[in-house]
């Protein structure tokens, strides 16, 4: 007679085949969690290593916004020291003018001629006097034109204050007289 096999032979390779399949199921689904672990874990890597680095750029930032902030100042004062420079550069070079400009005013009044006041704004004078007689005043202006150091000689009031007594105003600019010696 024939050999008849009655196990269930095909119901264990059924249950064979859902084991496997079972064991290649859990084996998927524990590399793919070993798989999104350490993804994760490099993605919190990088981002943990982007933030340490953007705090490290926003302490070095911070410095050299200081370090900006001391040049500015730096800077500033720079600038300040250098008009002072400027200032007392100005100050040397125009300090004999005023001796000069004394000395020259003293020169040139003629006998006959005073001087009652005078102020200076800038490089022009208004100069107030008495005089005995108008061509006192006219040989006055004429002495200042022929001055180095005075120039442009204008007349701006002249009145009678009484008898041989006149009073005049006139304005005059101080120039820089043009010597070899300046720019030694």
């Amino acid at each position: 007679m024939a050999k008849i096999n009655l196990l269930p032979w095909r119901e264990d390779l059924r249950q064979q085949r859902q084991n496997d399949f079972l064991v290649m199921l859990g084996i998927g689904l524990a590399a793919a969690s070993v798989l999104m672990i350490m993804v994760h874990v490099t993605y919190n890597g990088m981002t943990e290593n982007q933030n340490n680095r953007n705090q490290y750029l926003q302490r070095e930032i911070v410095v050299f916004d200081k370090k900006i902030k001391e040049i500015k100042a730096l800077g500033k004062t720079k600038r300040q020291l250098i008009s002072r420079m400027e200032v007392i550069q100005r100050l040397q070079s125009s300090r004999p003018e005023i001796v000069h400009m004394f000395d020259q005013l003293a020169k040139t009044v003629p006998e006959g001629v005073y001087l009652t006041k005078f102020s200076q704004q800038g490089k022009s004078l208004n100069i107030s006097g008495n005089a005995q007689s108008n061509t006192r005043v006219s040989a006055y202006m004429r002495s200042l034109e022929k001055s180095p150091w005075l120039k442009g000689a204008d007349l701006n009031i002249i009145k009678a204050k009484g008898v041989d007594v006149n009073g005049f105003t006139l304005k005059v600019s101080q120039e820089k007289l043009k010597d070899s010696t300046e720019g030694k």
